[in-house]
């Protein structure tokens, strides 16, 4: 298949170009079906439907981070240097203390 597109004219090229892309349009969306009905086979084949499966919620585990910083005042009142900076730390920074008197 050859197509000069040197004598196009530009309608025509315009056309040419929407009906490429409706092609290609069209090409992802059935290869979107045939995929999805090899996933429902291989579900169902397992035991279950691809609905159950994709309903699953997915959870990221956190690390827990060991604190870093202790108030002062209350040593039990820990920071781990995450997130919000805690009050108590703000105000020993502006009191003159460094980040090193408050670590643990």
């Amino acid at each position: 298949m050859s197509i000069n597109l040197d004598q196009m004219s530009l309608t025509e090229l315009k056309d040419l170009k929407a009906r490429v892309i409706r092609a290609i349009d069209t090409f992802n969306e059935r290869r979107k079906r045939e995929i999805l009905a090899e996933l429902e086979e291989t579900a169902r084949a397992r035991g279950y439907s691809l609905a159950e499966l994709t309903a699953l919620k997915v959870t990221r585990k956190r690390s827990v981070s060991a604190p870093r910083f202790a108030n002062p005042a209350n040593p039990s009142d820990t920071w781990t240097g995450r997130g919000r900076k805690p009050g108590w730390y703000t105000a020993a920074i502006a009191a003159g203390k460094s980040p090193g008197d408050l670590a643990i």
